[in-house]
């Protein structure tokens, strides 16, 4: 039998072509899933690894340790925090104790750039853009960042770039570069461009140095450190050198870490992020498997119809069912392993490409060598075998029960139709639970994890569902569609129609595989075009502004913005905006304090009761959605808490003057800025809502610039740019998603031109009695293209209808996040799924067909 089934693979090697290619296609997703995950860990190590290099303790104080240093403020390490225990005498005493070899003493911070053209540079991912001290040795070099050219900065008005940074930005040595940390911008001489392995940089962050004195400066206060790391000398005890370090630290305020405990520490948190990255990768690799299924278990299913007078000549010479069964597996083990095998040096190509590919999206994934460890290959060539056999299980079965006797039977019969009752039962209860859930999901109104289970449970029984009762619904679907094909296409049309219904089980099963892929994509479509409107809306929702002016800062716009804006030439108004948490009798809420009368010439608001006008000093207007929620009515009197995210609470009390429709551009409650501001997080406005005057919005982004500054972290968006800023993330998403999902597509082509090649030689003696009564090649090319599109059509129209009501059922749980969600039909994207589909249809056919029309007339009629 081992024997029969080589041959058997031999002989049919051409008809196992698109299998393989199945298998493969999907093998190389997942080996290129799991090597691209091994690589992108062992990089973010290498990295960590160079950063701790020669690190034997380091010590950070706690608030270091806890968040992340660049984000420190230097007006809140000199005013609002204690400077921290790290400082000069400290740094001193660890290095006077036995074993060190060495200290280096840190400050972190940010720094967004000015390019030499005027623009910021990364100012979207700001929190990339790293500065640091320049810590030189006794040669005037540090070794933590090599020169490439030029020196390290030495003094108040030098700083130094790394190359990617320089390059970008345009900037050479002696260049005068303009900067920011969290205020008006700076300038300084550029004297010395480094190098520097740090992801962050190499995704596509910035690096600025500065002296220890200036970065002390600006990041924290004179004397003082984030971070102390020691260096041993060769022999010494790590962890008696910790502890001997931490008996110098004071009881509260430092924490000193070992470097192999910190090492240890960063490979776990690598390890749990590539992990989540991979799983997510391998979810789409699981999808592309799936529709694979679908292909091969097709395939085998028509090579065993093919092969029924052989099985029977076997069985009728003394094969068991057990060894037709053996044989048939066999030849499938064989087939996925030849497939995987190609499949997985496939994917290392993947795996090379999926680095720039998601750093495209700011993932921040560093550079590194392609790292293959054993799980790799021996995984892809188990799944790959595994799903080919798991597939060619149920067909190996149905080859067993071929009897002897079938050798005696003409190769002309068809074989008889297996009625389709039980799968139809089977299909209604599958898709009418899976709607009822679906039904049910659609009720609800949060994303939380327990809701997103349901969902999905329920989506995949609604698919299941779908897939079991295809067959029954290609029906009416294709006889439908072949009214029109014979209407236009007279007999080639009627008979694709009647080629496409002689074997439901085998067009439903073509079909599901692209109804699978479409049932995804157009899933994600409706739900992303949905959230994107949505998202649209509440941009730029109750906002009547030409420009929002804000700042890619910690501290916020100065209190005097709103004035110096109000001041230049074509501006009608300018609002300050503030915000600050309020508290009333256990209701949270927000409140927004401006400038009323400015406001209501940049907002758009619907007053319910009261008026705009009406709010001023201890008089507010609070949202509907608020005031059901506290029970106010206009002329109450609330007893409000006002907080700062540091703790600190104001108490007022605040009289209701207005009730108004809810919208962003006013959060829960309007106040007034003097009201507000000594509560707000910052004692800084957030931003300055401008509207200009008719005709003359065109050319004041300039003027608002250089009127604040012209900082880098300065942001002045028009409408356009805040839904750009909301949405535009989206739309990378889901480009890179619908890329993914494009994979299991594919596979379902191949299906489709598999299925149509192995029809074409199932109908051999067929096509050549069509050509013997007068059809054409033109008309047998005609028919097998018309069959094609048929098919793909209908399983376009099964994936298009069964996305749109999942994504319509589950949208329901975004409306606690986004209240203006609505499902909305993308219907020029549906028109273009339901065109491709019918391409995919023609394109499918044109190998099949040409065979066919090729077929040699009498050769074709004697054929068995």
């Amino acid at each position: 039998m081992l024997r029969t089934a080589l041959r058997n693979l031999l002989a049919h090697k051409a008809r196992l072509v698109m299998t393989a290619l199945a298998v493969l296609l999907g093998v190389a997703f997942v080996s290129g899933t799991l090597v691209f995950g091994d690589t992108t860990a062992n990089a973010f190590r290498n990295a960590s690894t160079q950063s701790l290099k020669d690190v034997a303790v380091s010590v950070q104080d706690e608030q270091t340790a806890q968040a992340d240093p660049a984000a420190v403020r230097p007006a809140q390490a000199g005013a609002d925090r204690p400077a921290g225990v790290l400082n000069t005498a400290l740094a001193n005493k660890i290095r006077a104790l036995p074993g060190v070899a060495s200290v280096r003493t840190t400050v972190n911070g940010r720094a967004t750039l000015a390019g030499k053209d005027g623009r910021p540079v990364n100012a979207e991912g700001s929190w990339q853009n790293l500065a640091t001290n320049y810590l030189p040795a006794k040669d005037g070099k540090d070794s933590h960042f090599p020169l490439k050219q030029g020196r390290g900065p030495a003094t108040g008005g030098e700083l130094a770039l790394d190359a990617k940074t320089a390059q970008k930005a345009g900037y050479r040595i002696g260049d005068t570069v303009r900067f920011a940390t969290d205020g008006p911008a700076l300038t300084k001489k550029l004297v010395g461009i480094v190098t520097t392995d740090d992801p962050r940089i190499t995704a596509g962050g910035t690096l600025t140095l500065f002296d220890t004195t200036t970065a002390q400066k600006l990041f924290h206060i004179p004397g003082h450190f984030h971070q102390i790391a020691v260096s041993a000398r060769p022999g010494t005890d790590e962890g008696a050198l910790t502890a001997q370090v931490q008996a110098l630290l004071p009881k509260k305020g430092a924490i000193a870490t070992s470097g192999t405990a910190l090492a240890a520490e960063q490979s776990r948190q690598i390890t749990e992020n590539t992990t989540q990255m991979t799983k997510t990768l391998l979810a789409f690799a699981g999808i592309s498997l799936f529709v694979g299924v679908f292909l091969i278990a097709n395939t085998f299913t028509m090579l065993i119809a093919q092969r029924s007078r052989e099985i029977a000549l076997l069985r009728a010479v003394g094969a068991s069912r057990r060894q037709v069964v053996r044989s048939v597996l066999i030849e499938a083990a064989l087939v996925g392993l030849a497939a995987s095998t190609a499949g997985f040096a496939l994917g290392l190509g993947i795996a090379t490409a999926l680095r720039p590919l998601l750093n495209t999206t700011g993932s921040e994934l560093p550079d590194g060598p392609l790292v293959i460890s054993p799980t790799a290959p021996l995984a892809s060539l188990a799944v790959g075998v595994v799903v080919t056999v798991l597939a060619a299980w149920l067909p190996s079965r149905k080859a067993a029960k071929i009897a002897p006797v079938a050798v005696l039977s003409s190769a002309g019969l068809a074989p008889p139709a297996r009625s389709l009752k039980l799968r139809t039962v089977l299909g209604t209860l599958l898709a009418g639970l899976g709607v009822a859930v679906m039904l049910y999901v659609s009720t609800l109104t949060s994303s939380k994890e327990s809701n997103l289970m349901i969902a999905m449970l329920g989506s995949a029984q609604v698919l299941c569902g779908m897939i079991v009762l295809a067959p029954l619904l290609s029906r009416p679907v294709i006889t439908l569609a072949g009214k029109l094909t014979t209407r236009f296409f007279g007999v080639s049309g009627k008979l694709a129609q009647e080629n496409a219904l002689r074997n439901p089980r085998r067009t439903a099963a073509t079909a599901s595989a692209l109804m699978i892929g479409l049932t995804l994509i157009t899933g994600l479509t409706v739900g992303g075009n949905s959230t994107r409107q949505a998202l649209d809306k509440e941009a730029t929702q109750g906002l009547a502004a030409d420009y929002k002016v804000s700042n890619n800062s910690s501290s916020g716009l100065g209190t005097g913005s709103a004035d110096t804006i109000a001041k230049l030439p074509g501006v009608a108004a300018a609002a300050p905006v503030t915000s600050s948490g309020l508290e009333t009798q256990g209701t949270f809420a927000t409140i927004t304090g401006t400038d009323p009368k400015a406001f209501g010439k940049t907002a758009e608001l619907t007053f319910q009761a009261g008026s705009l006008r009406a709010v001023g000093p201890g008089k507010v207007a609070v949202s509907d959605t608020f005031a059901q929620r506290a029970g106010l009515h206009v002329g109450d009197l609330i007893d409000a808490d006002l907080s700062t995210g540091q703790g600190d609470k104001t108490r007022k009390k605040l009289a209701v003057v207005g009730v108004y429709t809810t919208t962003r551009a006013a959060y829960d409650v309007l106040g007034t800025v003097a009201d507000v501001l000594p509560s707000s997080d910052t004692h800084e406005l957030d931003s300055v809502l401008v509207k200009a005057e008719p005709g003359k919005a065109a050319g004041l982004e300039t003027a608002i610039r250089q009127a604040l500054g012209n900082s880098p972290l300065l942001k002045v968006q028009t409408q356009e740019q805040l839904i750009e800023a909301d949405s535009g993330s989206l739309t990378t998403v889901l480009n890179m998603l619908y890329g993914l999902l494009a994979m299991a597509v594919v596979i379902a082509i191949l299906g489709v031109v598999n299925t149509l090649a192995m029809s074409v030689f199932e109908r051999t003696r067929e096509i050549g009695m069509l050509r013997a009564i007068g059809l054409d090649r033109a008309g047998i090319r005609q028919m097998v293209r018309l069959e094609s599109v048929v098919i793909s059509l209908f399983g376009a129209l099964l994936g298009v209808g069964t996305g749109i009501f999942l994504a319509w059922a589950a949208g329901g749980m975004t409306t606690s996040s986004m209240p203006l969600y609505e499902t909305a039909l993308p219907w020029a994207k549906l028109g273009v799924f339901l065109a491709l589909a019918l391409l995919v249809g023609v394109l499918a056919a044109i190998w099949p067909a040409r065979r066919a029309a090729r077929l040699n007339m009498l050769r074709a009629i004697q054929a068995h």
